[in-house]
């Protein structure tokens, strides 16, 4: 398993959790890659695996972070030793580059589709779906009806989000 020293931006997918150790936090980054337009539509997202013992980020990622915040990240990549595995990054520094817009509800969960935020509540089938950017799109009458929602959308707009 390899190690390298870099910087990686992308957007928290759940909110931190406590490490496994005191004083540490966890969270996964997922990574678009910089030419979007060069990725199979239907691609997978990168997926890192993140932890700080660092005491100001643990506090940060514990109290201030969200899901769907964009963060800058810099720290020690370690490779996965097994194809499959989320590659791990301990993190030395963490700047916060924009906050999600839609805010995380008790008993709520918000899933990613590309370009597009789906809101599942627990308590009904119906599903907003929102661009990343924040622009509304549509509710959704339940989870299967999701796919259908965003590619009416696309057509209509043209791709745009």
């Amino acid at each position: 398993m390899g190690t390298k020293h870099c910087t990686v931006d992308g957007w928290v997918d759940a909110i931190p959790a406590p490490g496994p150790r005191m004083g540490t936090a966890t969270f996964d980054l997922i990574v678009r890659p910089a030419d979007i337009d060069a990725v199979a539509d239907d691609a997978p997202d990168t997926v890192i695996t993140c932890t700080s013992g660092d005491p100001r980020i643990t506090h940060e990622l514990l109290t201030g972070i969200q899901p769907g915040d964009l963060l800058r990240v810099t720290g020690i990549l370690a490779l996965p030793q097994t194809p499959g595995e989320p590659a791990r990054l301990t993190v030395d520094a963490l700047e916060v580059l924009d906050t999600g817009l839609i805010p995380v509800l008790k008993e709520t969960v918000l899933d990613r589709y590309g370009d597009y935020v789906v809101i599942f509540d627990a308590d009904t089938d119906a599903v907003p779906v929102f661009t990343t950017h924040g622009t509304w799109v549509g509710l959704a009458d339940n989870p299967d009806a999701i796919a259908t929602l965003i590619d009416i959308h696309e057509r209509v707009n043209g791709g745009d989000t």
